[in-house]
């Protein structure tokens, strides 16, 4: 895989249409600027409870997208990356309906989780009180059988995603099938959705347990036989993702996107500073995504210091509700359906007032960062919150999930902000510096973001005080220099 800048994107969202149009956008509107592309759920249906993570059919391309041939055809001249959804399966899958049909007899009654399946001696209210969840309420969706029976099932997110059992002869079966099919698919990297959930243990917390890690790298070395490479989708303490990256093959740096925006609005890059230290290399980095604004990520547990203190945490998040007009606060928490517990809701336009040189700068950090930038669709194209599709659907990341056609896109593309960041996107594919070695040197005003490979340098240098910040890039003959404030001068 290239280390290149790479598009995350919704095929129905930013096309309007299907897999074959995505195809065209990248090799024409946006020729030349992304080496990959991690293409969000295609399976079937893509319009469930949870915009594709909850799939009825994991190897089945929805079909009003395409076939897999289209995503095979995309991966013959870009990078491509796809989830393998491993937590759950919808409750409308073939597999859930036949278990509810047939509760003795169906060939799927392994596939699935139960309460009585983790403790079969029954729960106690500590071992209930002990289990990480991700949002309120209980980890169990009560289901009536067709021979009237009752069942507790495992719903880690939803009550229409029915955890799986990854280590029954069902489960082990059911990633197989899509591991297999994602390989004939020219799919080079797998996101692990959710992976660190996948393992349950009665008394443990059931997140990220020392037999999640055993089963994630179980998965990594089959996907490894297959030809292709895992990452790690955690969000937790950045010790564990300090740890999680020495036993995966890529990790999310999701600690930057809170600290570039702690940095930004305080002009204080100690907190920044430190975690590039100390960031795990093999990661993909992001500023937004599908999800929210992770706040977990950098905030302190139990008896551990975060990158942040809480009060650093609140100060971030209330600037975010503030710049964002109260757009974010409509979207996040109880005034939302998915109630996410570490996450904002937010674009990061937004998050950052629609401050056309606060973002592009923000971009530069990211792209100076460690590791492989991703960038989010609606942030490459500087899409603002969309607040009739959250008043739609009352689901709060839809208010950074927005549906555009060809001519939204051709508009943006004209924008000054967009014009900028793809300009700042090939600046850092066009240098071959990135593939040397990294350095941060602080300065009495921000701080030097480094690249050196044998005589090729590419460096940022951040000037907090006076918001000045100037890329300087040195190849073999020839020395340039650039102002972020320039690039925004159409």
């Amino acid at each position: 895989m290239k280390n290149k800048i790479q598009l995350i994107t919704y095929t129905d969202r930013m096309t309007g249409g299907g897999l074959k149009n995505l195809k065209k956008i990248l090799d024409n509107e946006l020729k030349n600027v992304f080496s990959g592309a991690h293409i969000l759920p295609f399976y079937y249906p893509i319009d469930g409870s949870d915009a594709g993570f909850d799939p009825i059919d994991h190897i089945r391309v929805d079909p009003r997208l395409g076939e897999w041939n289209d995503i095979k055809n995309i991966g013959q001249d870009y990078d491509l990356m796809a989830d393998l959804i491993v937590n759950h399966i919808s409750a409308e899958s073939e597999e859930f309906q036949d278990v509810l049909r047939h509760p003795n007899s169906s060939p799927y009654r392994d596939l699935f989780l139960t309460k009585q399946s983790v403790f079969p001696e029954g729960m106690t209210a500590e071992q209930q009180q002990s289990i990480y969840r991700p949002r309120p309420g209980s980890c169990f969706s009560r289901y009536t059988l067709d021979d009237g029976s009752e069942a507790d099932f495992w719903t880690t997110f939803t009550r229409n995603q029915i955890d799986i059992d990854v280590k029954s002869h069902s489960g082990q079966a059911y990633l197989n099938k899509a591991l297999q099919q994602f390989a004939q698919s020219n799919i080079k990297l797998i996101r692990l959705d959710a992976a660190g959930y996948a393992i349950k243990k009665a008394g443990s917390s059931c997140f990220m347990i020392k037999e999640a890690f055993d089963f994630i790298d179980e998965l990594s070395d089959k996907a490894h036989q297959l030809g292709m490479r895992t990452l790690a989708e955690i969000h937790s303490h950045y010790e564990t993702q300090i740890d999680i990256a020495k036993r995966v093959d890529m990790v999310y740096d999701f600690a930057l996107p809170p600290l570039i925006l702690h940095t930004l609005n305080t002009s204080n890059c100690d907190a920044l500073c430190h975690w590039l230290t100390i960031a795990p290399r093999n990661c993909v980095t992001v500023l937004d995504t599908h999800d929210g604004i992770g706040i977990i990520d950098v905030g302190p547990s139990e008896s551990k210091r975060g990158l942040l203190t809480a009060d650093q945490i609140d100060t971030l998040v209330n600037s975010i509700h503030t710049k964002s007009a109260g757009e974010s606060l409509q979207a996040t928490g109880s005034a939302a359906n998915n109630i996410d517990l570490y996450q904002i809701n937010c674009t990061y336009y937004d998050a950052l007032g629609q401050n056309n040189y606060d973002y592009l700068l923000a971009r530069a950090i990211q792209f100076f960062s460690p590791g492989i930038p991703q960038v989010y669709y609606a942030g490459l194209l500087a899409i603002p919150n969309d607040m009739a599709l959250l008043e739609k659907t009352h689901v709060g990341r839809d208010i950074n999930r927005p549906y555009l056609n060809h001519l939204d896109i051709r508009n943006a593309l004209k924008k000054p902000i967009v014009d900028a960041l793809i300009k700042l996107i090939k600046i850092r594919n066009n240098s071959e510096a990135f593939e040397g070695d990294f350095s941060l040197v602080r300065t009495q005003s921000g701080f030097n973001l480094c690249w050196n490979n044998l005589a090729l340098q590419a460096s940022l240098n951040v000037d907090l005080m006076n918001k000045n910040t100037t890329i300087f890039i040195k190849e073999a003959k020839k020395e340039t220099k650039v102002l972020i404030s320039d690039l925004l001068v159409h």
